[in-house]
């Protein structure tokens, strides 16, 4: 694992939603949320045929190799090795981290969904790198997902582990310093960034709520 490379990207995720991003496309509310600040970018892609996937995967590797932003892939191993991706975040259903590692190598992102303490428990022992808490309120992005875990079931987490914590699930400028007082190490947005007017700005305004400094 290389948990101490990776953990100054873990501030702030765009989940990607085709979707949300319209007609803009998700190449372009990419380009313009790591303007405002993103520092991580997870591909998600639940219906796009394997081709397509891969080779907006590259595109996406293309855009953020220079600015030092990492591209991470949703669930899918074989279109992260493909398009050269940092890594892949795994849920509960998916493939097992370890022989997701043992593809990747030691170097990789891994990230793992986890919904309750007995997951996390047992992800202890597991070579993760960081972990996506999910979700903290409820979202209307997902809807296999298990009960919302509030800010309580965040604190409570966090009190299990020092391994880097990133909450995903109905998060906004709104809440976002009271998630980060939680003990959230990060954020990841879907509609906040992928549905918003400027993404730029919505990036800004987020990282202002969460107390960092903005990007030049």
């Amino acid at each position: 694992m290389a948990e101490s490379r990776w953990r100054p990207h873990l501030l702030l995720h765009l989940v990607t939603d085709a979707a949300l991003c319209g007609p803009r496309g998700v190449e372009a509310v990419v380009a313009a949320a790591v303007r405002g600040g993103v520092t991580c970018v997870q591909l998600r892609e639940k219906t796009l045929d394997t081709r397509p996937f891969v080779e907006r995967a590259r595109a996406l590797k293309a855009l953020l190799a220079p600015l030092g932003v990492p591209l991470i892939i949703n669930d899918r191993l074989d279109v992260a090795l493909a398009s050269g991706a940092d890594g892949v975040h795994v849920g509960q259903h998916d493939m097992r981290v370890d022989d997701v590692r043992r593809w990747l190598g030691p170097e990789a992102l891994v990230g793992l969904s986890i919904e309750s303490t007995e997951q996390l428990d047992v992800a202890e022992h597991e070579p993760v790198d960081y972990y996506g808490i999910s979700p903290v309120f409820a979202t209307p992005t997902k809807t296999d997902t298990a009960a919302a875990l509030g800010l309580d079931g965040l604190a409570a987490l966090r009190a299990r582990t020092r391994r880097p914590l990133v909450a995903i699930g109905g998060i906004h400028v709104g809440n976002a310093p009271d998630v980060m007082a939680a003990g959230a190490d990060g954020l990841a947005v879907v509609s906040a960034l992928c549905a918003a007017p400027d993404p730029a700005e919505a990036a800004r305004s987020l990282r202002l709520a969460m107390h960092l400094p903005l990007t030049a």
